[in-house]
């Protein structure tokens, strides 16, 4: 099955660079352009396309997993979810706890993660899917859950010093029904703790904290 997998990637390929040549005036081929960056498909008469040899190594180093997945593969397991969450600034905590389990998919390319618990009394779940991107050289993370029916998508570099993943994205503020800026660290403390932190327009607009999770590996 992998051998038939890795043949029709193959001609996939091969195809692809066959239909980006074009015919010129003289009856020459001469393969299309694009711009760097682009996004609507167009071709641009700068930057030649890469040969087809050339695509297959490209598509290569980006499937493969390397040190970025690897660091993500050690949250794998079950955790305890510590949560402390803030309506507004300077309003009284609320705190409650969780469990999250985590496990990498697709060959070691991304971390699901599936969190329960409890939030305001009612039976709460929630799921992740964070990846290293080896062309961007970000994390992505999307986030899905039962209290409401849209996904949170956010993005961001890791910081070796403060073993921090730094996420901005934008979702959906359920109390006013509009899109909003949110910004999100996550610390790798060690092996066993981990901090995340979220932090989110108040009422006056202002960025403020809204969340803090401290999550403790299940032993």
């Amino acid at each position: 099955m992998k051998k038939i997998t890795l043949t029709l990637c193959t001609v996939a390929f091969l195809l692809f660079a066959c239909n980006n040549e074009k015919k010129t005036e003289e009856g020459k081929t001469e393969k299309e352009t694009v711009k760097p960056g682009a996004t609507d498909g167009k071709a641009d008469e700068t930057t030649p396309m890469p040969d087809s040899a050339t695509m297959m190594k490209n598509w290569q180093a980006y499937m493969t997993p390397g040190d970025m997945h690897a660091m993500l593969a050690k949250s794998t397991g079950t955790w305890t979810s510590n949560i402390t969450m803030w309506q507004a600034p300077g309003a009284p905590p609320e705190t409650t706890t969780g469990t999250a389990v985590n496990k990498m998919v697709m060959g070691g390319r991304y971390l699901e993660g599936i969190n329960t618990g409890t939030m305001m009394g009612m039976p709460f779940e929630g799921r992740s899917l964070t990846a290293y991107d080896n062309a961007k050289k970000v994390f992505i993370n999307s986030w899905i859950d039962n209290m409401g029916t849209g996904i949170m998508m956010m993005e961001g570099p890791w910081d070796e010093a403060s073993k921090t993943i730094n996420f901005t994205g934008k979702g959906i503020d359920p109390m006013i029904l509009k899109e909003s800026n949110y910004r999100e660290t996550f610390k790798m403390v060690d092996d066993n703790n981990q901090l995340m932190e979220m932090y989110g327009p108040g009422p006056d607009g202002k960025e403020f904290k809204m969340m803090e999770i401290k999550f403790s590996r299940k032993k």
